[in-house]
């Protein structure tokens, strides 16, 4: 852990880094949502760490991290998705449930550890959920899978990745099947931002929007 930083701030750049890579920039309403906190202490936050350089706040704009801010935030996902590996691949711990349990070992595994984890699973490339697990050096694999929504009726494709990792979102997609690798069909899209039916083996499952955008495809 950076001392700098406490256990929440990084998790505000861990945060902030996830909704840039999803939608470009990061709102302070959006992290008063994600990580249910008042907005007043949002802002707090975020004018603190703005203040050690870790992120710029442009007004109406959003927030962008610096590359001092972006480097830590991928430190934090890369334990963060190494311990779910662990979670899931050694101790067998649930898919749905690892997430919450990464969330706490991420802030108290030091880089030493971090590799030993790392070394012993045989350098994952992904989560368990799909998402990439940043290098040592701070790279991360950059990929052009889209999100479920956006794909045109009648497309075939493989899911790849969950960037919803909630576990009860991640339990209701465990329960219809719908896991990284799985083959879908997207058969209809009912109008006026109604669900989406998909197809998975010979099931057909409705989908609402906004978990359909969760969900991360490779197009065949």
């Amino acid at each position: 852990m950076d001392r700098k930083l406490s256990q929440m701030q990084e998790e505000y750049l861990e945060l902030i880094y996830k909704l840039e890579e999803r939608e470009g920039v990061a709102k302070t309403g959006q992290i008063a949502r994600e990580l249910k906190v008042a907005l007043g202490t949002v802002t707090n936050t975020v004018a603190n760490l703005e203040k050690k350089g870790f992120l710029v706040h442009r007004p109406y704009a959003g927030i962008k991290l610096t590359e001092k801010g972006r480097k830590i935030a991928l430190n934090i996902l890369r334990k963060h998705r190494l311990s779910e590996r662990l979670l899931a691949d050694t101790l067998k711990i649930p898919w749905s449930a690892i997430h919450d349990i990464a969330c706490k070992l991420e802030h108290i595994i030091d880089g030493d550890v971090t590799e030993a984890i790392e070394k012993s699973l045989q350098y994952p490339k992904t989560c368990p959920h799909g998402n990439p697990v940043p290098d040592k050096d701070g790279r991360i694999s950059i990929d052009n899978y889209e999100p479920l929504v956006n794909l045109p009726v009648k497309t075939k494709g493989k899911v790849m990745k969950i960037i919803d990792e909630k576990e009860d979102v991640l339990k209701y997609l465990a329960t219809l099947g719908l896991l990284p690798g799985v083959e879908i069909e997207v058969e209809e899209k009912a109008s006026f931002g109604g669900p989406i039916l998909v197809k998975v083996s010979e099931a057909r499952y409705a989908l609402g929007r906004e978990i359909s955008s969760s969900i991360y495809v490779k197009r065949d």
